[in-house]
């Protein structure tokens, strides 16, 4: 299973206002998928691993994933990223500050809900 990091958003995850999230890869991303939330995916130092966000286990599990220009993004979509207060170029130019790569101007939009953990009696 893959962790995908929130590090921008991580309270947004925690309280569980994100249902959406645009990433530059995740290509091969599909519904269905399970994803471990996490504070981070790079940038550690020796001995550091990322920290799931979610002590209980919880996990998300992506419900629709396509390929869209990011300029599309909708005022119900930046509020499911977890910035209702947020306009959409408001949104736009946050995520180009911050590592846009997407040379073609196409992101993967992710949708997801959170899955609880079973829990197995003992």
């Amino acid at each position: 299973m893959k962790n995908i990091s929130f590090a921008m958003t991580t309270e947004q995850i925690k309280t569980r206002q994100k249902t959406v999230t645009r990433r530059d890869g995740w290509l091969k991303a599909k519904p269905g998928d399970l994803a471990r939330p996490v504070d981070k995916v790079m940038g550690f130092k020796q001995g550091e691993r990322p920290q799931p966000l979610f002590e209980d286990g919880t996990l998300i599990r992506f419900i629709s994933v396509r390929r869209e220009p990011l300029e599309a993004i909708t005022p119900e979509d930046v509020a499911a990223e977890g910035f209702p207060s947020m306009t959409p170029a408001e949104f736009v130019a946050m995520y180009r500050k911050h590592g846009d790569k997407a040379k073609d101007g196409q992101v993967t939009r992710l949708e997801f809900e959170y899955v609880e953990p079973i829990e197995c009696p003992a």
